[in-house]
């Protein structure tokens, strides 16, 4: 009987250790000054992200177009409506260019992988965080104007 306490004891503690030095992906949207983490995403619901913004210079919308494999985040498309200073104008590589119903540009083909992503959040017009097309988040509200933001997949305890 004492035996088989212990065997039970140590059993639950084993799995009480796994639970807590097992960890969770997460898509981490966190102040790159104070490490300050605004919000999270699991990395199992995520498959695309993309933050959109008024160009500063030629007044367009603009969208980076970020995808989640194996915990990296991917650099996977741009669209944008106008050329300007600090948008693609020629191709380079494997990108390939095509237009929306819309009438956007859109350059696929990057496929960079990046440790993370930062982003200074706009002080005259909204910068927009969709997730998979749908959850829609404004970074203004959420961050404050001028805020200097990074996504990062990060592996973190769920209860972070």
């Amino acid at each position: 009987m004492k035996k088989n306490k212990i065997i039970l004891a140590a059993t639950m503690l084993i799995f009480v250790a796994a639970l807590l030095l097992s960890r969770s992906s997460y898509l981490v949207l966190s102040d790159t000054d104070t490490g300050k983490i605004y919000q999270k995403f699991g990395t199992d619901e995520v498959v695309t992200f993309e933050i959109e913004f008024i160009h500063s210079v030629n007044k367009t919308p603009v969208a980076d177009i970020y995808t989640i494999e194996d915990e990296t985040i991917i650099l996977s498309a741009t669209r944008y409506r106008g050329f300007g200073a600090g948008v693609p104008t020629e191709l380079e590589g494997e990108q390939v260019l095509t237009y929306d119903n819309e009438g956007n540009m859109i350059i696929t083909g990057y496929d960079l992988k990046l440790e993370n992503v930062h982003y200074i959040v706009g002080t005259v017009y909204d910068h927009i965080l969709k997730i998979n097309e749908k959850e829609t988040i404004n970074l203004t509200q959420l961050c404050g104007k001028n805020a200097n933001v990074t996504f990062e997949v990060k592996n973190l305890f769920p209860w972070q």
